[in-house]
């Protein structure tokens, strides 16, 4: 991966060839980064160095190396004493400008509306002002748009203009006020975050060798007192307990300060200031009274406050840890190394290029027949829809046939030696879009893309919890994430990893971790003005006791400071949401929005569309129904079982290349019946397909369509075509008509109605039946305009149901419902339904692993269980009870310690366990989500 140039790698193999040269090179640890010395993950990053491949253990070392090497600087590694993070770079580098290369800002930084987006990795992040601090700090900065940090996972994302601000900017903010910042990627935050939880366990075990030591001499001097204890005996005991307590104070407690001193540089205040404050005044007034031989001395309480604090943060610091592996564990870690076989660049261009002029025709058709606020082109608005989809299955059919017929030419006039210079082993990061790689049976598929072999078979649980092996055909689109399960294939990449459909849930679940509801705000502002009022009352308790018994005046000043610090406030809502959010994911209910469990906990109506949502979206043939026309043709001379196959082979025929779902059912009804073959195939947007077929021109569509019924020709279509299509006496979903244009007449004349029906999920009564008992108004809304859907809406027992509604059409009636103070949540396909998901209060999506980038609801169902619906409301039911619950105990236990303290009944190292207690119920509380 290195990318030294080569008359820079030649010079530099030649100049330190001899090993002598390089005697005095310090090296680090095995398995340690050779730039930083931090731990590297598997398989580490390498860079190329004095001759040698060194490994490194994130890209931002690697590239920095790269750049010193190629700077000509490698005398700098020759020159340094130490390995160390914060050891000075040559002066003509920064560490973090490397960050701004093009490079290494495409493997962590994603465009979205305009804006830059990054994933980061953040270290030393202790409570909720922390986070508020960042966040803070970055908003001062022009060109941020927004920053979201998650104090649970330790992570954070940040939206920024990149014009008017470099990413290594952003990065140098935070190291400036305390905090670390690197590019997230998954392996090198665990190895972060153990690293940071080995410093946590190392800081705890000193503190409590030495509280437990100072305590021994205490009680010595505590007895001393009572048995006319030597002045030098007791001064001996005192500075012994000051060389067993500075280690405690100035190594374990380091953590607190440096928080402390972050904040009052950037003129904040955070939980670590009054704690600071209070181990600083306690530990030199102790050192005074030692050096003067006057007052008392709380070396034991220095060291217990100091162990204290360590233990409860590490006890919460390993649950947070534990929520937030949960959600690492639903995405899986891509692959490191893939196997190229070759590159087309042009192909995978021109399929983009074909999606992109779909989009827009789609896009304009949507917002079209939005406009007229047409029901039947609401309905039928999949097929146009579909038609796009067989366009571009044609086109990568072809390219990968020609693939295929170039392989297979090549695999004949070459040897098997040529085929293994053709293939070679590349990191994923560096895939491109165009190349060709190979996936191996068993492994993970890397990104999105094309199938070029001939078929294919994999799994697609981790996307939609569907544990069916689906069955891919030759130019079939595969996604990212999904898994091969059975004979190696070879694919055409149309996608970079980061934008799959995996790497695109991950992305979703972030941001959801990421956006603070409007309780997490409240919550963080409320312990911002308990920690500014707690300075604020130590002072005047100290005043008070200055004036009525000075001896006393230190120690309840710092009993109120640590009693009364607001910790558990700030952990009673990030740590219920982040687990709550996890919890939902393992139901395979996705939250991409951060308000969304609130939301939940507050809807009265729930909205559905039917089809794909109350209704599997995979109808089936139910009934072919025959319409004679007035002119008789060669059709009638057959019995009525072999008219309605003949008719079924010509309406299967015209739907060959369409994925729509009538297609599918026509193509399944008639898989054992010989096809005739189709010419001058036509689709019309939002109507259906026409072509010729021995002479004879056909159409089957909507009945509309199928029998031309525009407004110029209305009058002139035969009086035998006034069919009516009756759904419910066939107990049908929905009904596509098949006509033949008379050659003399020029009419169009109806042959046959196909009769279907998508039949309702086997879930949805008894989540309808849930809803209604917990209260829930359930709604129907659907562009469907026949009478069956009122009748399936009254079969399941829903409270009310509208049909034939266009999409402007169901955003009035979400309107009318909000009018009348109900707090909506929309369920829908997440495609159609978007401006009606926008206007809901909450939304979600029922979405495939095909639609999720089209998604724009603030939550998915993952794995098509509709019955998760009802999982969210009770976990985010459970949760807001939780959140209430801990910020009830937090404000109570604040409320209750403070008099005490600041009376002077709760001496320093007391108040300590009872702030880590608080904590520590904070969080256990918490936890209980994970059972919900």
């Amino acid at each position: 991966m290195s990318s030294i140039p080569s008359s820079v790698s030649s010079a530099t193999n030649h100049s330190y060839e001899d090993t002598s040269i390089i005697e005095g090179l310090v090296l680090p640890l095995a398995n340690h980064c050779f730039h930083c010395g931090d731990p590297v993950p598997q398989p580490p990053f390498y860079a190329e160095i004095l001759g040698q491949s060194r490994e490194m253990c994130c890209m931002g070392c690697q590239l920095a190396a790269q750049s010193i090497v190629e700077a000509g600087l490698e005398q700098y590694y020759l020159d340094r004493s130490e390995i160390n993070r914060t050891a000075s770079l040559p002066t003509q580098l920064t560490r973090l400008e490397v960050y701004d290369h093009d490079e290494i800002k495409s493997q962590f930084v994603y465009a979205q509306d305009g804006m830059s987006v990054a994933e980061l990795s953040v270290n030393n992040l202790r409570c909720a002002a922390c986070t508020w601090l960042i966040e803070s700090r970055l908003d001062e900065l022009e060109g941020i748009g927004k920053c979201q940090v998650n104090l649970t996972n330790q992570r954070m994302r940040v939206i920024w203009d990149e014009n008017k601000l470099p990413i290594s900017r952003i990065l140098a903010v935070i190291n400036e006020i305390g905090y670390e910042a690197k590019p997230y990627r998954q392996d090198t935050h665990e190895a972060m975050l153990a690293r940071h939880n080995n410093q946590m366990l190392l800081r705890l075990g000193i503190a409590a060798l030495g509280s437990m030591q100072a305590m021994m001499y205490a009680v010595a001097l505590y007895f001393g007192e009572y048995s006319d204890m030597l002045i030098f005996q007791r001064d001996f005991l005192r500075w012994v307990s000051l060389f067993v307590s500075t280690p405690v104070f100035f190594y374990a407690g380091i953590p607190f300060f440096t928080s402390a001193w972050s904040a009052i540089r950037a003129r904040q205040v955070n939980m670590d200031v009054p704690v600071s404050l209070a181990l600083i005044i306690t530990f030199f007034a102790s050192l005074y009274a030692t050096i003067t031989g006057q007052g008392e001395t709380y070396y034991d309480s220095v060291s217990m406050f100091i162990f204290f604090l360590l233990a409860g943060r590490y006890i919460e610091h390993n649950a947070r840890l534990k929520a937030a592996t949960m959600a690492n564990d639903l995405v899986v870690v891509e692959p490191v190394l893939v196997q190229k076989v070759a590159e087309d660049k042009s192909a995978a261009e021109h399929i983009l290029q074909q999606l992109k002029e779909n989009t827009s025709q789609q896009d304009e058709a949507i917002e079209d027949n939005a406009q007229k606020g047409s029901s039947v082109a609401a309905e039928f608005m999949p097929d146009f829809m579909q038609r796009m989809d067989a366009n571009v299955h044609q086109l990568t059919s072809r390219i990968a046939q020609d693939w295929q017929q170039a392989r297979n030419k090549q695999n004949a006039q070459s040897q098997a030696e040529d085929d293994i210079e053709l293939k070679k082993m590349v990191t994923a990061h560096s895939l491109q879009v165009g190349d060709i790689i190979l996936v191996e049976a068993g492994s993970e598929i890397i990104s999105d893309g094309i199938l070029l072999s001939s078929t294919a078979t994999v799994s697609q649980s981790l996307l939609t919890g569907e544990g069916d092996l689906i069955i891919k055909s030759q130019g079939d689109y595969i996604v990212g994430g999904a898994q091969n399960d059975s004979q190696p294939f070879e694919m055409l990449v149309t996608a970079l990893p980061k934008d799959s459909q995996i790497g695109l849930i991950d992305r979703l679940m972030n941001r959801a971790m990421s956006e603070k509801p409007k309780l997490a705000q409240q919550a963080d502002k409320l312990a911002r003005w308990f920690v500014a009022r707690i300075l604020v009352l130590s002072v005047l308790v100290f005043v008070g006791w200055y004036i009525v018994d000075p001896s006393q005046a230190i120690w309840a000043t710092v009993a109120v400071l640590v009693a009364t610090c607001p910790c558990a406030l700030s952990l009673a809502t990030p740590i219920a949401l982040t687990v709550s959010t996890n919890r939902l994911a393992s139901y395979g209910f996705l939250t991409t929005r951060g308000h969304t469990l609130q939301t939940l906990a507050e809807i009265t109506h729930v909205a559905f569309d039917k089809t794909g949502t109350l209704t599997y979206g995979k109808p089936n043939l139910l009934n072919i129904e025959l319409i004679r026309p007035k002119s008789q043709t060669e059709i009638d001379d057959l019995s009525l079982t072999a008219q309605k196959d003949t008719l079924l082979a010509i309406a299967a025929a015209l739907e060959v290349g369409s994925r729509h779902p009538i297609a599918h059912a026509l193509l399944t009804a008639a898989y054992q019946l010989h096809l005739p073959s189709t010419q001058a195939v036509q689709h019309y947007p939002a109507g259906g397909v026409e072509a010729m077929i021995d002479g004879t021109v056909y159409r089957i569509g909507h009945k509309d369509f199928a029998l031309d019924k525009t407004d110029n020709s209305v009058n002139d279509i035969d009086a035998s075509n006034d069919l009516t299509i009756d759904l419910v006496a066939q107990r049908a979903s929905s009904a596509v008509v098949l006509s033949y244009q008379n050659t003399d007449s020029k009419k169009w004349q109806a042959l046959a109605c196909f009769y279907f029906n998508d039949k309702v999920r086997d879930s949805a009564q008894s989540m309808l039946d849930t809803l209604k008992g917990l209260g829930i108004e359930s709604v129907m809304l659907t562009g469907d305009p026949s009478p069956q859907a009122l009748v399936m809406a009254d079969s399941l027992g829903m409270q009310a149901a509208y049909n034939g509604l266009s999409p402007t059409d169901k955003v009035n009636h979400i309107q009318q419902l909000q009018s009348k103070g109900a707090v909506v949540l929309m369920v829908g396909d997440g495609i159609n339904d978007a401006p009606v998901l926008a206007a809901a209060d909450v939304s979600t999506s029922i979405a495939g692993a095909a639609d999720l980038a089209q998604v724009s609801s603030d939550s998915i169902i993952l794995n098509g269980q509709i019955e998760a619906i009802t999982a969210a409301k009770r976990i985010s039911d459970k949760t807001e009870r939780i959140i209430k619950q801990n910020f009830r105990w937090a404000l109570a236990y604040n409320s209750i310690v403070l008099i005490p303290a600041a009376l002077g009944y709760v001496p320093p190292w007391l108040a300590a366990i009872g702030m880590s207690l608080s904590s520590l119920f904070v969080v256990l509380n918490a936890l209980r989500l994970k059972r919900a």
